[in-house]
């Protein structure tokens, strides 16, 4: 049986949002290829990090056969240090896919656009409904923190269901991303702000909480602060050396293996401690098979960084190589790069933040 208050519901938050939305730029447009890669950006990313990302992919590849003629690699160094890079990949080959079939533009078909590479339920609901007006719910984490709180489901099947019945016929993209924006800003996972929330009078879980804080039980949590079916991602620490390697005024990059985590990026050589390792051994490791020596200088510091459930510490290890100044590197998978031509590769973020450690370290010796 489907709530009742879903009237009332949608005419509050709309009025809300219309009152309280934040200026982003692909609100102020309905152009389906600056919302695709807006929505694909925000997938696993909040908006403030997300904003600069966007408004320079935008400006570099404005189009959809901007961005299907682009290398890959413009399109990853553009991507570079947003993270979970396989959706920059997504779009590089769903490209392709708009050229061919849809004369490179995006589809108004909500199961054309599922057919895309690296577009789900979420996105696809989200372009249809912003960019064509299409009655689809979008449900990222926020939107669906909202709607199990406000209507007091648990399951990830009864979110959808409500999701689907409570969407309006009348501004659906409005009305999709009004739910995220209050997810985002108010109705937080660990903090919410019920007091400044349009929907609160009649929010169950709010009304529970209030029921539970009157009898006075002490309780660890509250359903406000975390609502049904939501899972704390677990953490696992690791340490992860870094070897900066240095000759004649360059640095050794390496690209890591298209399959696997960080596909495709270039990077210090360096990766994940064995158990009972050393950092020596480990640099070893990742440093065997080129030829030549390598003097070690000492360290830069320590890098803090998060990839998907790490937590990485990662020590910053100088070295200088030792052989001859032009030797036969293994692969084309290792290179000697300026550290001023850096920003044309996409390289990780964990390299982006060694490389500014280096130079912090570089002007403090000096």
């Amino acid at each position: 049986m489907l709530p009742d208050n879903r009237s009332w519901f949608r005419r509050r938050l709309l009025r809300w949002y219309d009152r309280n939305k934040r200026d982003l730029p692909w609100r102020r447009l309905k152009d389906p290829y600056a919302i695709w890669i807006a929505e694909t950006m925000l997938q696993q990313t909040q908006v403030r990090t997300a904003l600069p990302y966007y408004e320079r992919f935008i400006n570099a590849l404005p189009t959809v056969s901007a961005l299907e003629r682009a290398p890959l690699r413009k399109v990853l160094a553009l991507w570079s240090g947003l993270g979970y890079y396989r959706r920059a990949e997504s779009l590089k080959r769903a490209a392709r896919l708009l050229i061919r079939n849809h004369n490179g533009k995006l589809p108004a078909r909500y199961e054309s656009l599922k057919a895309l590479p690296g577009v789900g339920d979420y996105t696809a609901g989200a372009v249809m409904s912003i960019a064509f007006g299409g009655r689809y719910p979008a449900i990222d984490g926020n939107a669906r923190r909202v709607l199990s709180r406000v209507f007091g489901v648990s399951s990830h099947g009864e979110v959808q269901r409500i999701a689907r019945a409570t969407v309006p016929r009348a501004r659906p993209g409005d009305f999709n991303q009004a739910l995220m924006e209050l997810g985002a800003t108010v109705c937080a996972s660990h903090k919410a702000k019920c007091s400044c929330c349009p929907v609160a009078l009649r929010c169950r879980a709010r009304n529970r909480f209030s029921d539970v804080a009157s009898r006075k039980i002490a309780r660890k949590s509250s359903d406000r602060e975390r609502f049904p079916g939501e899972k704390r991602q677990r953490l696992r620490s690791v340490h992860w050396p870094l070897a900066i390697v240095r000759a004649n005024g360059k640095l050794l990059l390496r690209k890591r293996p298209r399959n696997g985590l960080l596909g495709g990026l270039w990077e210090f050589p360096g990766g994940e401690r064995a158990k009972y390792e050393s950092i020596e051994a480990t640099l070893g490791r990742h440093l065997s098979g080129l030829q030549g020596s390598f003097r070690r200088e000492g360290r830069a510091g320590t890098v803090r960084h998060g990839i998907t459930n790490r937590r990485i510490s990662a020590p910053v290890v100088l070295f200088s190589f030792m052989g001859k100044p032009n030797f036969d590197l293994p692969n084309t998978h290792w290179r000697w790069v300026n550290a001023e031509s850096l920003n044309r590769y996409p390289v990780s973020a964990m390299t982006r933040k060694a490389l500014l450690l280096l130079q912090a370290h570089e002007k403090n010796s000096a």
